[in-house]
């Protein structure tokens, strides 16, 4: 039973890893778009869709961020105080998830999209 749980926790801090991997290679490749295309471009244009990358990209992070939490606090034997850092954690990225989402498409995700 040991080696399951040291095997899943590896596991929960591979997937953290690449997170954090996706997030920062993300901003880089986004960062670089960003200056490829300032001068071919109207600025705001180039700057809205430069926002709208490194919003997806810091959404993706943040949900492998969360998984990897959640696999490493239920496998190894949780304790009260294990599950309501968790807690805190899930409520503060979900609300950055939320706020995240309505910065990149305007509305809020439980919103429809008005048919035209």
């Amino acid at each position: 039973m040991e080696i399951f749980k040291e095997i899943i926790q590896v596991g929960g801090y591979a997937i953290e890893a690449m997170g954090v991997l996706i997030i920062l290679v993300g901003s880089f490749v986004a960062s670089g778009w960003f200056l490829l295309h300032l001068k071919k471009t109207d600025l705001a244009v180039t700057y809205n869709a430069y926002r709208i990358m490194l919003g997806r990209i810091i959404l993706l992070g943040l949900e492998l961020l969360l998984a990897g939490d959640i696999i490493r606090t239920v496998v190894i034997s949780p304790t009260l105080e294990q599950v309501g850092a968790l807690s805190v954690i899930v409520l503060i990225r979900t609300f950055l998830g939320f706020t995240l989402e309505l910065e990149i498409e305007g509305k809020w995700p439980w919103q429809k999209i008005p048919k035209t």
